[in-house]
């Protein structure tokens, strides 16, 4: 009897090692660049962020224009939370540092003041 219980005893000690060892952690810390100047902005970018599915927590800074995440990565992707920002029409700095740009159609959207493609509008802030 002895016997038939220390190896159930291990088995079940097995099965779950293994099943901790499975585990993914599913909340991803994530920065990037957006592109933006003003509280408007912040906003826009961090509404947009937050109505992608599995985005737990969005921050965007006015000064550095870095935008923090916590996401769920079982449940979205970096490049589908980076396509919802360009389709509200602000311009994104990869992961990689590539430029991600804004259509024009979706960049003529943002108001006049968040222009931030424009010279003047940029040194007006």
């Amino acid at each position: 009897m002895k016997k038939v219980i220390i190896i159930f005893s291990t088995i079940m000690i097995g099965f779950s090692l293994q099943s901790q060892e499975t585990k993914e952690n599913k909340n991803t810390k994530v920065t990037f660049e957006v592109d933006g100047i003003c509280g408007m902005c912040k906003k826009r970018i961090e509404t947009a962020a937050l109505k992608s599915k599995g985005v737990k927590f969005a921050l965007w800074d006015v000064k550095s224009h870095q935008l923090n995440l916590i996401i769920d990565s079982r449940k979205t992707t970096v490049e589908t939370i980076q396509s919802s920002i360009l389709r509200v029409g602000h311009d994104v700095v990869g992961l990689e540092d590539e430029k991600l740009v804004a259509t024009t159609e979706a960049y003529r959207t943002v108001h006049s003041c968040c222009r931030y493609r424009d010279e003047v509008i940029v040194l007006d802030h």
